[in-house]
């Protein structure tokens, strides 16, 4: 995570880091994304960058984390503008409603949404790092979904959320690839 001197720039500052540190790491993957670029471009000496950041890795999580984060709040803001109504669907309404929202998200947030994809589908050498944290952020809403489906009768009560959980996800995750090949007829990379 950045350390205490980036938190303490001037918001607009640390903002325009931030926007050229993803739109950097959104045109190239970790490997190629150029840190020398941000700083260039950032107006800044590759010293600073250094006492804002450990290292390449430690701006990369950071911007992994701000992603997801940026999800998982534009979820919560399109829940919480819904009726009372809307809120209390039927378990397979609900999960039409996330993964709807979920891909408005990537269409209006593409560089967020590529930081998202190359850290979780791409080759990165800190893959793993950048999946567990991923993973535990896009089950959460899914678990509670799910255990939500059950206690209110939608979801056999015998059924494991654990399990159930797993499977959404899995399936959902590979959707990335179904979706362009059958509909557009182009092979997804990252």
């Amino acid at each position: 995570m950045p350390k205490q001197t980036f938190f303490n720039l001037p918001e607009k500052k640390r903002q325009n880091i931030t926007e050229l540190a993803i739109a950097e790491f959104a045109s190239a993957d970790f490997e190629n994304a150029s840190i020398s670029n941000i700083v260039k471009q950032a107006k800044i000496a590759k010293g600073s960058f250094y006492q804002y950041f450990e290292d390449k890795k430690d701006l990369y999580l950071y911007l992994v984390d701000t992603a997801s984060q940026q999800r998982m709040d534009y979820i919560h803001a399109e829940r919480e503008a819904e009726s009372s109504e809307k809120r209390e669907q039927h378990f397979f309404a609900e999960l039409h409603w996330l993964f709807t929202v979920s891909t408005r998200f990537s269409m209006q947030h593409p560089k967020l949404n590529q930081i998202i994809n190359r850290a979780a589908y791409g080759d990165s050498p800190i893959k793993e790092d950048v999946l567990e944290r991923l993973q535990a952020a896009a089950k959460r809403p899914i678990f509670e979904l799910v255990e939500k489906g059950i206690a209110n009768g939608d979801l056999r009560p015998e059924l494991d959320p654990d399990l159930a959980t797993y499977i959404i996800v899995t399936a959902s995750n590979n959707l990335r690839y179904f979706i362009p090949e059958k509909l557009v007829g182009v092979h997804c990379q990252l």
